[in-house]
């Protein structure tokens, strides 16, 4: 049995003890020459081959009257890459295997193969060469398991509360009584079959400010439409819920079926970092300075988010909700309250989408009602932005926020706008397109953003030409792999350009085209999936690349930030390839297969090839 071969590897590390002393005892060795075949194609593998030292190419069978020159190259394998495993369970090779210089090999044959995956369903799991499982199977077996599988905790986890419920004809006075006596800061009224809640502040305003009797009954003072979790849905999702609303409570409910209360405080307990108090300060922000204060810890908890393995996408969920309610409390602050109803703030870009991690340019614009009247308007909007630049928000270099007069528009102009830029098809306009499309408006009245937005969509209605000019820009910029299908060796990709970008464009411009009015991409993909203008297996692969390439370059970015005097990243969008592991460049390389094929669709559907 060879000492050199490495347990510590997946899917290899996946194995217990029993089966990691089967698959030691069994392992072969074989040595092989420059150009000597290991595998070839219409053969049967012997079974999987681990590279202990040199280089194997995978290409296609050659086709009689074809010389070996003729023949494509898919993919290269070197040190400690195994190959071989879909051709062993299939019985037969479908691709020639040939050393490309000296090389040493450890073989697993089919049979111990076969028996490790009937006993191991995540080993087994892994060999299908599936993005989704690998990626799924690495997050729960890597160095942050404990701490991810903490931070993902069920509802049901222990933080659901008992609620004190009160039956309709209660009066208020007997109801507060109760409520003080139980010392709950909240009740739940039952009302027939339906349940309402009643808080103490809404105690406090019935009272005061709307003059109720205490005699009055208690269920004229709930509110019956309640905010409602599923008790096995995500800790995590409870807390975005409670910060997107900006509440403090959310009701459990299995179906019909009341469970109980969880508390904002409860879940930042469990929690346990204090990084999450920022949605309670940015809520009781009173001044600018207040919220300049709860703004400044966004940094902090990003990197408590990442270093204890949460999700990309959770975060990006909690934390574009809380860039949402700074932008939303800093607009209630400054902009006066008789003019908000008339005035709408959106952001666009990764803002819009909900996709940015750190904090990213501002992408921002103002609609107003037509025919508005505030002189004091511009200079208000100015503040704004120089406010926003305080608080860590970098101004946009293409100059695309408030203060730029030009992205200031009245509903009517914002329309024209956005028709001509559809028109022209060029690239500065197509640009500014695929910037406004990702609009999601975060403050002032969402109703004049709505109708900016399906007037859009019915504009665009069948217009074939547009979506073909518009498509375009996903093929652009090249996908970074090698002429043989591998990451470059060593060096720099730039992950926006090559991953990035293509899967985000290429699903704006599907979701643009199908109506589909979510902005984030996650969701558009889903939506797509559900319409059916995309398989559900495609959709979740581009899921999971997409995931892959912000968490790799979240990685990096805060690495950098911490390298640095200034505690600014430079190069956000570089990914240095000499920092991955063996999985994470293995999962780049698969992810960038991945775009690679959906750009090769999008060329198809498109007519891009001309």
């Amino acid at each position: 049995m060879p000492s050199s071969f490495n347990m510590d590897n997946m899917p290899f590390n996946l194995l217990d003890e029993r089966e990691s002393n089967l698959l030691r005892q069994n392992l072969d060795i074989g040595y092989y020459q420059k150009g000597e075949v290991l595998l070839a194609a219409g053969t049967e593998p012997e079974g999987v081959f681990i590279i202990l030292k040199g280089r194997v190419s995978e290409s296609e069978a050659v086709e009689e009257g074809q010389s070996d020159q003729q023949h494509h190259v898919f993919v290269h394998y070197t040190n400690e890459d195994y190959f071989g495993a879909w051709s062993a369970i299939r019985g037969k090779a479908i691709h020639n295997f040939i050393a490309e210089e000296e090389t040493i090999c450890h073989i697993l044959p089919t049979k111990i193969l076969l028996d490790l995956m009937s006993s191991n369903s995540l080993f087994a799991d892994y060999f299908q060469q599936n993005l989704s499982a690998k990626s799924e199977i690495v997050a729960q077996h890597g160095g942050d398991q404990d701490m991810a599988e903490f931070m993902l905790a069920k509802v049901s986890s222990g933080v659901i509360r008992e609620p004190l419920i009160i039956l309709e004809g209660t009066s208020i006075d007997e109801a507060t009584r109760l409520m003080r006596e139980k010392k709950a800061d909240c009740m739940l009224i039952k009302r027939g079959s339906r349940y309402g809640i009643v808080t103490g502040t809404d105690l406090l305003d019935a009272i005061v400010v709307n003059r109720i009797s205490l005699d009055g009954d208690i269920a004229d003072v709930a509110s019956y439409r309640l905010i409602t979790i599923e008790p096995e849905d995500y800790m995590f999702n409870a807390l975005i819920i409670m910060t997107q609303q900006h509440i403090e409570r959310v009701v459990v409910m299995k179906g019909d079926q009341l469970e109980g209360i969880v508390e904002l405080t409860d879940v930042l307990s469990y929690f346990s970092s204090h990084s999450h108090v920022i949605g309670l300060r940015i809520e009781r922000a009173q001044t600018i300075e207040d919220l300049h204060e709860a703004a400044e810890g966004l940094d902090d908890l990003i990197k408590a988010l990442v270093s204890h393995g949460v999700k990309t996408r959770f975060a990006m969920d909690l934390l574009a909700a809380m860039n949402g309610r700074i932008m939303a409390k800093l607009f209630d602050i400054m902009i006066p309250a008789d003019m908000q109803p008339h005035v709408c703030l959106v952001v666009m870009g990764s803002e819009g989408r909900g996709e940015q991690i750190m904090k990213t340019d501002q992408d921002n614009a103002i609609i107003h009602r037509d025919g508005l009247v505030w002189p004091e308007m511009q200079d208000r909007l100015n503040e704004f932005s120089k406010t926003l630049i305080e608080f860590g928000f970098p101004p946009c270099p293409g100059n695309i926020m408030v203060s730029n007069p030009e992205w200031v528009k009245s509903l009517g102009d914002w329309t024209q706008m956005l028709g001509d830029w559809a028109e022209k098809c060029d690239g500065e306009a197509l640009m500014n397109l695929a910037i406004a499309v990702d609009a999601k408006p975060v403050a002032g009245n969402p109703a004049i953003f709505k109708a900016s937005r399906n007037w859009f969509m019915r504009y665009l209605r069948n217009n074939d030409v547009f979506f073909s000019h518009f498509a375009r820009a996903t093929i652009e910029f090249d996908t970074p792999l090698t002429f043989f299908g591998n990451l470059k060796e060593k060096g720099q990709l730039d992950i926006k350009k090559g991953g990035i970008f293509p899967i985000v464009h290429g699903v704006r411009t599907l979701a643009l085209e199908h109506k589909v009015k979510a902005t984030n991409t996650f969701k558009r993909i889903e939506a797509l999936v559900e319409l059916g203008e995309m398989q559900d297996k495609h959709g979740r692969e581009m899921t999971e690349a997409l995931s892959l390439f912000i968490q790799l370059r979240l990685r990096q970015q805060i690495k950098r930030m911490d390298q640095s005097d200034s505690g600014v990243d430079q190069t956000p969008n570089i990914i240095e390839l000499a920092c991955l592991d063996k999985m994470e460049r293995d999962l780049l390389r698969d992810a960038l297969h991945i775009v690679k094929g959906f750009k090769k669709h999008l060329t198809l559907r498109y007519h891009l090839g001309s």
